[in-house]
């Protein structure tokens, strides 16, 4: 799914900031890691696999950690949601060597959150 008119707008949760900061005190390029996805978002690309159970349209993306040298699959993982048509929100992030994944409930639990804190 490309648009190439509109570019989409990015949000983070709270759960997600937090886990960045965490994961930064350890892979200091993290950061740069994760403006390549981000960027990719923007342009309207939702790149990654969707995710079933959540009750919301949310995708897993791995995404390869350059602090280490074992490509994607031992890399991160972030989830978003697609909240509206141009509007993505950045759920959560791990490290595959931290967690295996995460459970549906919990992601849900995070958009829910995030839901309630918007006036």
């Amino acid at each position: 799914m490309s648009n190439d008119l509109t570019n989409f707008e990015i949000l983070f949760s709270d759960e997600f900031k937090a886990r960045l900061r965490t994961l930064a005190k350890r892979y200091r390029s993290i950061q740069a890691d994760l403006q390549s996805l981000i960027k990719e978002l923007q342009s309207g690309n939702l790149v990654g696999d969707q995710i079933v159970g959540t009750g919301y349209t949310t995708f897993k993306v791995r995404l390869k950690n350059s602090d280490i040298q074992k490509g994607k699959s031992a890399g991160y993982r972030v989830i978003y949601q697609l909240k509206e048509a141009t509007i993505i929100l950045l759920v959560t992030m791990y490290s595959k060597s931290d967690e295996d994944s995460i459970a549906t409930d919990k992601i849900r639990d995070i958009i829910l959150n995030f839901d309630n804190t918007i006036p």
